[in-house]
């Protein structure tokens, strides 16, 4: 690089990417400059992750100040008062006693001098405390959205998923090394349409950079750095490698010392980690081949388990070769982690000539790489099986990663395909994917199609069960279907594999067992932790917060939900993703944040609407609905709920929409909906009958209540009562008080009311509901009791509860209809209480009211938007 001299407007800007808090400590730098002030920083960074283009971006926002750009000590800058900007790139070159002399002086540097300095410098050659008492910023490696962001640059748009999805991992978050390998690809390789050649190509000088750190290290280290390269190679990214399978493989104890010092690896619980994954990468791509393969026949030689013993040879193979490799995937067949049997059959589908064998061997690779949570590998290995005849193999695992990360309407079809191309035994497997896709988009005709065609089941009578029975209930034979699937419930040893009961619990909630579908997903979640396989893992999850949900354990379900909510983002199933979404959006529903529903539920919508999943889609409506309510706006929860409740094209998830049937009641009754509600309540009538549901009977009482007329209102509350005392759900309770107390303060029985209203709130704080209790507080105030340690509000003391409500409300903006639909009075009593409102207060208008109100923080919050009562 030359020493150069910029004037403001000469260089462009680069793009930065995933650099936010890199470029605010730069542009903090280059303010001080213009405020006439100094100041030094030092960023380090290990090769080609930006640190140039980082100079790049101060030189050309420095204003009036020019920049100086030096590349040895003499072409320093004299001294001068005028502002400057110093960059010193790659300071790290400079020799050692110049550096160190020009880090002194800086430490000197006077902060009043308009002299502002940045350094970087690469980390591996930087010495212990050398930067002491200087600013100091680390750059680290890009984040896949940040990656992503600039691979779509460079390929001029979106390049295929998968082919962006690997690239971006075999990046490492290194932008030179993103940069190069998309250079040195074809046009249809970033396409997708021909495979990607493994290794890829490109990035040797980002390589060649990671590699220099360690050739200047005995000749016994590097040898035993080699053999530990080789060894990771076939493990899981950070897995590291076994030290004692080295030392056996001939590495020299004394080597590692070195290794460790120089900071190239780390040795912990006797295995060796290499602390950047690309300096592995770079060892091996600066061996000669021949020395690379000596290495993994010396670790073969070393091994052993067999498996890995065979990988080895594999590794070291210099062409095809059938025996290995059929003995590689005979090895692989045996019980063992899916990511080992991953990469042996990825191996052997290597050595593998023949094109229909190898097919199946990397569909099998394929299927592993899923199976251990893996699905950029996954979908990698099925691109090498481009141009092959149709394989069922293939099809079924392309399906099944579509089910997690894809639209499930493409997973359907997918799985569908397979089952014609695979024998019967791996074709029943393949439609009841199927089935799940049909069952995730809300298509009940598809799922009961799908599920036909499932050969039965003789040698396992808890999967044919699981078939007849669901295959029954959508087909409308709800009483045979329940049977069955209780008999799939029974037959669920109590060591049942993750799959079986997963479907234990999906069978639970259909026949409306729902404590029973809580212990089948909790055994679930268990089995899946203990013994995997790791892509169930956010699966089980999501089952067991559902279950959770319908239970009224909110508490626990959004814990659950959060953490399934973890695993689905990292291991890449973001379908799973937005379910969680919506079980958070419905536990936040009921703990009363309506921010945090609202948030969750658009993170629901965002990933259910490309992908069709009318499941996570209703629920996340559902939840916002019920936040709704919680904060008294029944007009808007029904106009939600309507359409998701109703028979028709736009109805909701067939298996969520009765669910959602009694929030929706009681807003239509609120608004005048009643006819909607008398429908509604019919279906669910219907479906109560046909449900083991414990809740169900109360919350239909309920509706029944909502619907009834005066004379007959107290003893349908009483009976819906009744049926909670026989059923767990507290909050569901908690509700049915509340509008007990609501119906009886309208009908001016206000000392009764306060009984049902005091049980309301003690209920729903226990169960954690912060927007209902507020609303009980709201309507025990003004059934005229206070409620304990509730805080002042300011001129609203001198109101009665009602002009309370009602000043509240005209001061957010509602107009006196409003006002008297939301409070269940007439536009005239409003109109009569508002003056009364304006007498007391003071005011004349209702913008001083509003005004009043802001000033002393007594407009509402949730807790003050009091709902209406019935």
């Amino acid at each position: 690089m030359t020493p150069s001299t910029t004037e403001p407007g000469v260089l462009r800007a680069p793009e930065l990417y995933g650099r936010r808090a890199e470029i605010a400590a730069v542009e903090t730098l280059v303010g001080r400059l213009r405020a006439g002030r100094g100041g030094v920083l030092a960023m380090t960074a290990q090769p080609g992750l930006g640190r140039t283009a980082l100079v790049e971006y101060a030189r050309t926002i420095c204003g009036p100040a020019p920049s100086v750009q030096p590349t040895d000590p003499a072409a320093l800058p004299p001294p001068q008062e005028s502002p400057l900007l110093l960059c010193v790139d790659d300071a790290h070159t400079w020799h050692p006693t110049a550096r160190a002399a020009l880090l002194a002086d800086l430490r000197r540097l006077p902060a009043e001098r308009p002299v502002a300095v940045l350094l970087t410098f690469a980390e591996p050659h930087l010495e212990t405390g050398e930067l002491c008492g200087l600013a100091t910023l680390r750059l680290g490696p890009l984040d896949d959205s940040a990656a992503a962001a600039l691979l779509e640059r460079l390929t001029r748009g979106p390049a295929d998923p998968v082919v962006e999805a690997w690239l971006i991992r075999e990046a490492a978050g290194n932008p030179r090394l993103l940069s190069a390998f998309v250079a040195a690809l074809t046009p249809d390789q970033l396409a997708g349409r021909t495979p990607l050649p493994d290794p890829l190509p490109g990035g040797e000088d980002v390589l060649d950079d990671y590699a220099a750190r360690v050739e200047n290290l005995p000749a016994d280290t590097r040898a035993l750095l080699l053999l530990a390269a080789a060894a990771g190679e076939h493990e899981p990214e950070g897995a590291g490698a076994d030290l004692a399978l080295l030392l056996r493989a001939g590495g020299d104890p004394a080597g590692l010392a070195p290794a460790e010092a120089a900071g190239a690896v780390v040795a912990a619980g006797g295995r060796i980690h290499f602390t950047q994954p690309l300096l592995r990468r770079a060892l091996l791509h600066r061996a000669p081949l021949a020395r690379r393969r000596a290495a993994h026949v010396r670790l073969a030689t070393a091994c052993r388990d067999r498996l890995s013993r065979l990988v080895h040879l594999a590794c070291a193979a210099e062409d095809h070769d059938a025996r290995l490799a059929g003995a590689l995937a005979a090895e692989a067949a045996a019980p063992r982690a899916h990511a080992e049997r991953s990469a042996a059959l990825a191996r052997a589908a290597t050595l593998t000539a023949d094109t229909a064998l190898r097919t199946d061997r990397l569909a099998d690779a394929a299927e592993a790489a899923r199976q251990a949570g893996d699905p950029v590998r996954a979908r990698a290995l099925l691109a090498h099986t481009a141009g092959a005849p149709a394989h069922g193999g293939v099809h079924q695992v392309r399906g099944l990663l579509s089910l997690t990360d894809g639209p499930v309407a493409d997973a359907k079809e997918a799985l569908l395909t397979a089952a014609v191309l695979l024998p019967p035994d791996q074709a029943r497997h393949a439609l009841i994917g199927a089935a799940e896709a049909a069952w995730a988009m809300g298509d009940a005709a598809a799922y009961r199609e799908a599920m036909a065609r499932v050969p039965v089941c003789a040698d396992d009578a808890s999967l044919e069960a699981y078939r007849a029975g669901m295959y029954a209930v959508l087909a409308g034979r709800t009483a045979e279907g329940h049977a069955l699937l209780r008999r799939c419930l029974d037959d669920v040893p109590q060591t049942g594999e993750p799959a079986g009961l997963l479907r234990a619990g999906v069978a639970a909630l259909v026949v409306g067992e729902v404590e029973t579908a809580c212990a089948a997903g909790a055994r679930a979640l268990a089995a899946v932790r203990a013994y995997g396989p790791e892509v169930l893992l956010p699966r089980a999850l999501e089952h067991l917060a559902y279950g959770e949900l319908r239970a009224g354990r909110h508490t626990t379900a959004r814990a659950h939900a959060l953490e399934g909510l973890r695993a689905a983002h990292r291991i890449g199933q973001p379908n799973v993703a937005a379910c969680l979404q919506a079980v958070l959006a419905l536990a936040a529903s009921v703990e009363g944040d309506a921010e945090v529903c609202a948030g969750h539920a658009r993170a629901a919508a965002a990933g259910a609407g490309p992908h069709g999943l009318q499941q996570a889609a209703t629920l996340a409506v559902w939840a916002v609905a019920r936040a709704d309510l919680a904060a008294g706006r029944p007009g808007d929860a029904a106009a939600r709920l309507a359409p998701l409740v109703a028979p028709g094209p736009r109805s909701g998830h067939f298996a969520v929409r009765m669910l959602a049937v009694p929030c929706f009641v009681e807003a239509a009754v609120q608004t005048g909906r009643t006819a909607e509600a008398r429908s509604a309540t019919a279906e669910f009538t219907r479906w109560t009958e046909s449900t083991a549901d414990r809740l169900a009977p109360a919350q239909l009482a309920r509706c029944r209540a909502l619907l009834a007329p005066p004379q007959q209102t107290a003893a349908a509350y009483e009976s819906a009562l009744a049926h909670h005392d026989r059923s767990p759900g507290e909050f569901e309770r908690a509700r049915t008080q509340l509008l007990l107390g609501q119906w009886l303060r309208r009908e001016r029985r206000t000392r009764e009311a306060r009984g049902p209203l005091r049980d309301a709130l003690v209920g729903f704080e226990r169960c954690g509901a912060r927007a209902w209790a507020d609303r009980s507080r709201g309507e025990l105030r003004a059934a005229g009791e206070a409620v304990a340690g509730e805080p002042g509000q300011g001129p609203l003391t001198a109101l009665t509860p009602q002009q309370q409500r009602i000043a509240r409300h005209v001061a957010e903006g509602a107009t006196n209809r409003e006002v008297a639909v939301r409070l269940s009075v007439s536009p005239r009593t409003v109109d009569h209480h508002l003056r009364n409102v304006f007498a007391a207060l003071g005011v004349r208008s209702r913008v001083e009211l509003s005004r009043l109100l802001a000033g002393v923080g007594g407009l509402p919050d949730r807790d003050e938007e009091i709902a209406a009562h019935l």
